[in-house]
């Protein structure tokens, strides 16, 4: 061990030859082991239909990505021949600067460029109380004394070593998602309606390379009190669209617009707005025949494109009621269970986890793409509902938009999870397959690193931060 850092594990070799990509179509539940639809609205990242799947098997390749999964000798990561991992942190095995335990269950995170070299990678810790390694009280750094939550900060040198990790907010609860803004600052979303000594519920920004900003910390009231799940920036207008994950009833999708005289927005922008700042409004969406659309898992056709309005919010601080309980039936716009988001191409990939009963249809997870400028929110891909655990694919939650085209798709399922790739060709591929049986197997927050050459990506129960290294520009 160096420092008390675990070693790295992996492993090294060519990559699979290049495969074509399919004609354009749409694709349902045809690929061994991955019930995947796709379409090709949008060409750099679904461009056309296809799926691919490596079934549960390390022998035969996919037809796009980097080729099979190669199960790994120490347990952790089964990744394509050429790709490795270094873990970077894990809960109870590594320490922080300040020499407690690295917290439990990382999800959520960012990369960012390090001055001088480097990378700087946030992560957000999904902690509401009872996880064994809280994220601890710096002092300076507290919102309420009775939370557990909160980010730490990795500082990564030129060569990919920790040099530093520290916490960056705490006293915070249920960090799950967020999102990194154009002026480099990650926002960290509360997924909680909880009231300790504080309320939470909230939207924290944290400063990757100003730690003295991230002192004395604030929720940022304005947008809104609620179970944030994600978040996402527009750079032309500023606009923040946030994705909640509740139930009784679901919870939809909102959109912050700033007020003029906070434009443009920058770094300590959000911390000095107003409480009640600009205009909080929730997703009305409707059908090509002008009929509201209650529920997205009601959209069964890939391809689908909906047309996109706002309902303001009466009190987005849910004092006498949460947030989504404030519309009438037929006012907004719901999903069973919204998660993750990332900005590309100009517009907001969006993913709705699953949906299994109520009034919509049965599925096991879909990505939406919002275009603001076109007011339209587009279904981009489905996921069938999961026959097999293991070897199919369910509950896609975390997602990010890879500098090689396509996305990245962190998978929250039932049995065996992994990261999953769509090619800009539209073909689906399994990039990784967690291993560890222990605790929580859910992938999360992958990102990747300023020059395209690491994957970050946490896998939740065990509480582990991996860097992925490959050939990343082999994609087939």
């Amino acid at each position: 061990m160096d420092g008390g850092r675990v070693p790295d594990g992996g492993r090294d070799g060519a990559h699979a030859s290049e495969h074509g990509g399919l004609s354009r179509r749409t694709f349902l539940g045809g690929a061994a082991g991955v019930g995947i639809a796709l379409t090709g609205c949008s060409p750099s990242v679904f461009g056309s239909g296809g799926g691919g799947g490596d079934g549960g098997a390390d022998t035969a390749p996919p037809r796009a990505g980097y080729g099979a999964l190669v199960a790994d000798s120490r347990g952790r990561l089964a990744l394509p021949t050429g790709f490795r991992y270094r873990v970077l942190a894990e809960a109870g095995r590594t320490r922080l600067d300040s020499g407690e335990w690295s917290p439990s269950d990382p999800d959520g995170a960012a990369a960012f460029a390090r001055p001088g070299g480097g990378t700087v990678l946030v992560c957000n810790h999904e902690i509401s109380g009872d996880e064994p390694h809280a994220v601890p009280h710096r002092d300076g750094f507290v919102y309420d004394r009775k939370a557990k939550g909160g980010t730490t900060t990795l500082v990564l040198d030129a060569r990919g070593r920790v040099e530093s990790h520290h916490v960056s907010l705490a006293g915070t609860s249920t960090n799950c998602a967020g999102g990194r803004t154009p002026w480099d600052t990650w926002l960290s979303c509360e997924e909680t309606e909880d009231v300790l000594e504080e309320r939470h519920g909230y939207v924290f920004e944290v400063d990757p390379l100003d730690d003295a900003a991230n002192r004395n910390p604030r929720p940022i009231r304005a947008l809104g009190r609620f179970r944030h799940e994600a978040v996402v920036v527009d750079p032309g207008d500023f606009r923040l669209y946030m994705t909640e994950d509740a139930g009784d009833p679901n919870g939809s999708l909102y959109r912050w617009t700033p007020p003029d005289d906070a434009l443009p927005l920058g770094r300590g922008s959000l911390r000095r707005l107003a409480d009640d700042a600009g205009t909080l409004e929730a997703l009305h969406a409707t059908a090509v025949d002008g009929s509201h659309v209650a529920d997205l898992a009601s959209v069964t056709e890939v391809g689908t494109m909906l047309h996109v309005e706002w309902r303001e919010v009466p009190d987005r601080d849910a004092r006498d009621r949460p947030v989504r309980r404030q519309f009438r039936r037929g006012e907004i716009t719901r999903a069973h269970k919204l998660e993750g988001m990332w900005w590309g191409d100009d517009g907001a990939y969006v993913v709705s986890s699953y949906a299994r009963d109520g009034d919509g249809t049965a599925h096991d997870g879909q990505v939406w793409r919002l275009d603001p400028s076109a007011g339209s929110l587009t279904l981009e891909l489905m996921f069938a509902v999961a026959s097999n655990a293991d070897t199919s694919v369910d509950g896609p939650d975390n997602i990010t938009v890879s500098p090689y085209g396509g996305v990245i798709i962190a998978e929250d399922g039932e049995g065996a999870c992994h990261l999953m790739g769509a090619t800009p060709e539209g073909e689906v591929f399994p990039l990784a397959r967690n291993e560890l049986t222990e605790g929580n197997a859910e992938f999360c927050g992958p990102t990747f690193s300023p020059d395209g050459r690491t994957l970050f990506a946490n896998v939740q129960g065990p509480g582990i931060v991996f860097a992925i290294d490959g050939p990343w520009a082999d994609l087939a």
